[in-house]
C-alpha cells in the first residue's frame, strides 16, 4: 500500500517535520488542524464559527488534492476551547456536512497553541464511499 504524505503549507509542518494529511491506500487522515494561515497568524480570531469553517474548507481542500470529497469523510474530531461556543461550531459543521452526516464529536480543551484559536479539528476519510 502507498503512502502519500500532503502539506498545508503551515510554517510548523516543514519546522516540526509532520504532515497535514497522510493517504494510505483509499484512507485519508488529516491530523489535527487550527486556523493558522500560511503567514503564520490566525484566521478569525476568538471567532468559533469562522475558524471551524476556515479549517474543515481547508481539510476539504486537501481531500480533494487526495482526490475525494466532503462526502468521502467519515470522522470528525472537534477540540475546543470553549464548549458554550458549541452553537457556532454546530453551525459551521453543518453547513457542509449536514447532508453527509459523518461521525462527530466535540471535546472540551483548555488551552490549545495560542490564546485565540478556539478549536482544532482533525477528519478522517475513505475515498469513493457512497452514501447509502
Amino acid at each position: 500500500m502507498e503512502r502519500v504524505s500532503f502539506s498545508s503549507g503551515a510554517p510548523l509542518e516543514e519546522k516540526v517535520g509532520y504532515s497535514r494529511m497522510v493517504k494510505l491506500g483509499d484512507y485519508v487522515a488529516v491530523g489535527g488542524t487550527t486556523a493558522v494561515q500560511p503567514d503564520g497568524s490566525v484566521y478569525g480570531e476568538n471567532d468559533a464559527y469562522a475558524q471551524t469553517k476556515y479549517v474543515l474548507e481547508k481539510q476539504i481542500k486537501l481531500i480533494e488534492q487526495a482526490g475525494g470529497t466532503a462526502k468521502d469523510v467519515f470522522r470528525v474530531k472537534v477540540y475546543a476551547t470553549d464548549m458554550k461556543a458549541g452553537g457556532e461550531i454546530c453551525r459551521a459543521y453543518s453547513e457542509i456536512f449536514h447532508d453527509y452526516k459523518p461521525l462527530c464529536t466535540v471535546v472540551g480543551t483548555t488551552a490549545l497553541n495560542r490564546p485565540t484559536q478556539i478549536v482544532e479539528i482533525e477528519m478522517e476519510a475513505m475515498l469513493g464511499t457512497t452514501l447509502a
